[in-house]
């Protein structure tokens, strides 16, 4: 039986050097913060909070490495697969195997945007490739619903029916009735795959129709406060799952606003300003963002928790 992932699963940033090298002891230090946090069952790496698409294979690798090495004896390590062709993801999925990762996040390929909703094949033959390749649990993540690389419900019960190491979806789809319709197509699988929201602007409304956890780059700064939320509703508190959400709106709707590519930028700076890395160094295409912004971030994230030592 492959392993099905739920709770709470950070979605890791990657701090970089001045000179934008992967900052090592930064990262380790991320991570740990995030491990060290009651209840987080996980950290996804190599993923969009991470800057995926700007890191070369042999720093997926490293990253892999280090990550398994701080925390994999702690916590789950999803390592990220986000290649556009078949045979790369193939062997991003091995190399993820080979170096002690417990598990796949994958990412949809760009390919999917040029009209896989008219042959839904080429979905389903890209991902039974990478599940035939290893052995690994994967969680599927699905786009936005009105992106043209998403999964549609229908899709989503057809792949996890045909490639048995599916066991989790997480879901961005930012649209709560294409989010419950997902959710009753995995709910309606032959066997236990878990609704992962990646829904970071209505967390409450996506637990509260049965989400089993939480998988979002917005965990990579406020993991405390989502692992509040997830055990209120589990409790079925529902003022106490109001009141977490009331903390949480000011933080996404600064972190969440246009435009959504800097996102984790945004995220990176708070980390930073936060005193858990020292420097939140982007990569091109990415950008520095303006001094306006980050006096706004400095405000909303008052009264979170600043970092531990070194």
């Amino acid at each position: 039986m492959h392993k099905v992932f739920t709770g709470v699963i950070p979605a890791s940033l990657m701090p970089f050097t001045a000179d934008l090298e992967i900052d090592e002891v930064n990262y380790r230090r991320h991570l740990r913060d995030l491990a060290d946090t009651d209840g987080v069952t996980g950290i996804a790496i190599n993923g969009h909070a991470a800057e995926v698409s700007a890191l070369t294979p042999a720093e997926q690798q490293e990253s892999l490495r280090i990550a398994v090495d701080e925390v994999g004896d702690r916590v789950d390590v999803l390592c990220g697969v986000a290649d556009a062709d078949t045979a790369r993801a193939v062997d991003t999925a091995r190399m993820a195997q080979e170096g002690g990762a417990h598990g796949l996040l994958v990412f949809p390929s760009s390919v999917f945007g040029l009209g896989m909703r008219h042959r839904r094949e080429v979905a389903v033959a890209h991902y039974a490739a990478i599940g035939a390749a290893v052995e690994l649990p994967m969680v599927l993540f699905i786009d936005a619903a009105s992106a043209s690389t998403t999964l549609d419900a229908a899709l989503i019960t057809e792949l996890c029916e045909r490639v048995p190491n599916i066991t989790g979806i997480k879901d961005w789809s930012v649209d709560i009735l294409a989010y419950e319709a997902n959710l009753r197509a995995v709910r309606s699988v032959s066997r236990r795959v878990s609704m992962l929201t990646s829904f970071s602007r209505a967390l409450l409304p996506s637990l509260a129709l049965g989400g089993d956890g939480i998988l979002s780059g917005h965990g990579s700064m406020i993991a405390d406060l989502q692992v509040e939320l997830l055990r209120a509703v589990e409790a079925g508190d529902l003022k106490a799952a109001r009141d977490v959400v009331e903390r949480i709106h000011p933080l996404t709707e600064v972190f969440y606003a246009e435009p959504v590519l800097d996102q984790h930028n945004r995220m990176k700076v708070a980390v930073a300003m936060l005193g858990r890395i020292d420097e939140a160094h982007v990569r091109p295409p990415l950008l520095p963002i303006t001094d306006e912004e980050r006096a706004v971030i400095a405000d909303v994230i008052k009264g979170l928790p600043t970092g531990t030592a070194k």
